[in-house]
Formats: structure tokens, C-alpha cells, sequence
């Protein structure tokens, strides 16, 4: 495995590959972009800014998946 950084996932800390964009982080973690609010660092990012917002050593990040279902 290459290199990794520490950040806060959901309130735990976690270790994860360097260099990785927030859209890659979520692939990473087999969760679909256009399911997920991603807040980082008490930022609630756009989900077109996930491919160019880099995940950084120390960073919070909270994710909020969204699944369906029936009334």
C-alpha cells in the first residue's frame, strides 16, 4: 500500500491513501458521489467541486449517504 494520511471520518479516525480527491475517497469507500453530502472541515461541499477538493492529512469530513425507500 502507498502512502496514507489520518483524517476524521464520521467522528473516527481513519487512515487512507494520500492524494486522493473527495470523489476518489468515496470510491474508495464503494459509495456512489450522487448519493452522498459530503461536509469537510464544517464546509458542506458541491458535489461538482468533489473531483478537484483534495483530501488532506487532519481533515474532518462527515458523510451523509442518502438510500431510498417506500412509504
Amino acid at each position: 500500500m502507498g502512502d496514507t494520511i489520518r483524517v476524521e471520518l464520521n467522528g473516527k479516525e481513519c487512515d487512507v491513501c494520500a492524494g486522493l480527491t473527495v470523489r476518489g475517497l468515496l470510491e474508495t469507500l464503494g459509495l456512489e458521489s450522487g448519493l452522498v453530502v459530503v461536509e469537510r472541515n464544517r464546509e458542506i461541499l458541491a458535489r461538482a467541486r468533489y473531483d478537484e477538493v483534495a483530501v488532506h492529512e487532519g481533515d474532518r469530513l462527515e458523510l451523509v449517504h442518502f438510500v431510498g425507500g417506500g412509504a
